[in-house]
């Protein structure tokens, strides 16, 4: 069945997911990192869009920005091959790093704006990343809150416009908006919700899976059964690769590319 087209923003404004394959990382470091957002800045710059908030989590990105002068598909597939090539460069692996299909939705109204700019910057403090939205420095809020950022390409007036005229106000009343205890749900990501297994649990489920093979004896078995048995492990929910890697004592590269 042929993909549903995407449907345009009236405003030009989506929110957009960037997922790791099979939920793998997609940052292993704060290189990648850095490399992502030179990306971004170099084809938003180019293209005309505008960035109004992101943040990087570690196996996906969020972004919520208005579409340039191309179509936004064409702008975030150009970010994404760039990327990669970065990553398979570096990395020396090869096929698919991010889902074959980037997630979005359309950002119609003031008010769902504003939710997606606190729901992309409280991400981190909802995975129990850090205590406090600030702390992230792998997020827009430290630009809008015009703390030392990363990054200086966020188009932050829009947003801080809409909290007063003077602008030292204005970031006073946004952050306590930011910082809001809330129940935001956006774009049906429920990543935050997904309690992460401990490396006991993590154990006891590979266990079941490899059957009678010792958890010692998986990175020493023939490359055919030993990518067989990390394909599936990689799929556990709760399990992160960092996480496989460090349990088998195998390579994160060698489970990507398994």
């Amino acid at each position: 069945m042929p993909r549903k087209a995407r449907q345009k923003s009236h405003t030009g404004i989506y929110h957009i997911i960037y997922r790791g394959a099979n939920r793998q990382e997609i940052f292993h470091d704060n290189e990648d990192r850095l490399q992502f957002l030179q990306t971004l800045e170099k084809y938003s710059t180019l293209y005309k869009v505008k960035i109004y908030a992101w943040c990087l989590m570690s196996n996906h990105v969020h972004l919520l920005l208005k579409e340039g002068n191309e179509d936004i598909s064409i702008t975030i597939k150009r970010i994404a091959v760039s990327f990669v090539k970065y990553y398979h460069f570096k990395y020396n692996t090869s096929g698919h790093l991010f889902e074959d299909r980037f997630k979005s939705e359309n950002v119609e109204t003031v008010e769902y704006l504003l939710t997606v700019v606190r729901y992309i910057h409280q991400n981190p403090l909802k995975a129990r990343m850090v205590r406090a939205v600030e702390e992230s420095g792998w997020s827009s809020c430290r630009q809008y809150y015009q703390l030392t950022s990363i990054t200086r390409f966020v188009n932050c007036d829009l947003i801080l416009n809409m909290f007063g005229e003077d602008r030292t106000t204005a970031i006073e009343r946004f952050k306590e908006f930011n910082e809001t205890v809330n129940d935001d749900r956006c774009l049906e990501d429920v990543d935050t919700d997904r309690r992460r297994l401990t490396d006991d649990e993590a154990r006891s489920v590979i266990n079941r899976i490899i059957g009678k093979i010792e958890i010692a004896q998986v990175k020493s078995l023939p490359k055919e059964n030993r990518d067989h048995i990390l394909r599936k492990v990689k799929g556990i929910e709760g399990v992160s690769q960092r996480q496989v890697a460090r349990i088998l004592g195998v390579s994160q590269t060698l489970i990507y590319r398994a």
